[in-house]
C-alpha cells in the first residue's frame, strides 16, 4: 500500500455511491475535487460532519468543487443513517457516499492505519485539482471532527495560486493580501503589480490579492 504524496496522482476507481456507480476521475471531469472518509456509518461525529458538509455544500459549488464521502459500510446502512443525519443535523447529504464494504478505495488511499482496526478508516480528507493531482491531504483522529471551513480556505489558496505567482500568509482569507513568490523579480513583479507592494524584507512582498 503505497503512500499518497503532494503532486501524485489521486487513484481512479470505480465504485458503487449513494447516487450510483461512479468511475471518479471521469465523475470529476474538469473540476475540482474533496474525498473525505468517515470511520463507519452511525458514528457520532461523522454524523456532524456530514451534516454541516451538507449545509455548506453550496460553498463548494461555488467554487466548482465536487464532494463526495466514503464509508466501509454498504448502501443500505448509508440511507438509513442519512435520514439521521437530516434529523439530527438539519440537512441530509447532498453528495454522493461511496459504499467500500472491501475496502478497496479505503486501500488504494490509505486511510486503513496499521495500528486502527482493518474496518476503521482514518478521518482523511484529500483535495484533487483539475489535473487529477492531490493538492492536500489532511489525516484527522477518529476522536476529532474536521474543520471544513478550513478545507475551503485552502481551496481558495489553491485556485487562486494555481493562477497567479504568490503565495498565501499564516491564516489568510480570501481578499486579504498575499505574497509574491520569491522566483518573482522586482522587474517582472512591476509588470504584473503597476500600483507596487509593501516589501517588509526583500523576500517578503505583500500585494493586494488579484482578481
Amino acid at each position: 500500500m503505497a503512500q499518497i504524496c503532494l503532486g501524485d496522482i489521486a487513484p481512479d476507481f470505480t465504485a458503487e455511491t449513494s447516487e450510483g456507480k461512479i468511475n471518479f476521475h471521469e465523475w470529476l471531469g474538469d473540476s475540482w475535487g474533496v474525498l473525505f472518509s468517515h470511520p463507519k456509518d452511525y458514528t457520532p461525529v461523522c454524523t456532524t460532519e456530514l451534516g454541516y458538509m451538507a449545509k455548506i455544500k453550496p460553498e463548494f459549488d461555488k467554487r466548482n468543487v465536487k464532494i463526495v464521502g466514503l464509508s466501509v459500510d454498504p448502501l443500505d446502512k448509508h440511507e438509513g443513517w442519512s435520514k439521521d443525519i437530516e434529523e439530527t443535523q438539519g440537512a441530509a447529504p447532498n453528495y454522493p457516499l461511496i459504499s467500500d464494504p472491501d475496502k478497496k478505495v479505503a486501500d488504494l488511499y490509505d486511510m486503513i492505519h496499521p495500528n486502527a482496526s482493518d474496518t476503521a478508516t482514518v478521518r482523511s480528507v484529500f483535495v484533487i485539482g483539475p489535473d487529477k493531482k492531490v493538492k492536500l491531504s489532511i489525516t484527522y483522529p477518529q476522536s476529532t471532527g474536521r474543520n471544513f471551513d478550513e478545507i475551503l480556505r485552502v481551496i481558495d489558496s489553491l485556485q487562486l495560486t494555481a493562477k497567479h505567482k504568490v503565495s498565501t500568509p499564516v491564516n489568510w482569507k480570501s481578499g486579504e493580501d498575499v505574497i509574491i513568490i520569491p522566483a518573482v523579480s522586482d522587474e517582472e513583479a512591476k509588470e504584473k503589480y503597476p500600483d507596487g507592494w509593501k516589501t517588509v524584507k526583500p523576500y517578503l512582498r505583500l500585494v493586494p490579492q488579484p482578481k
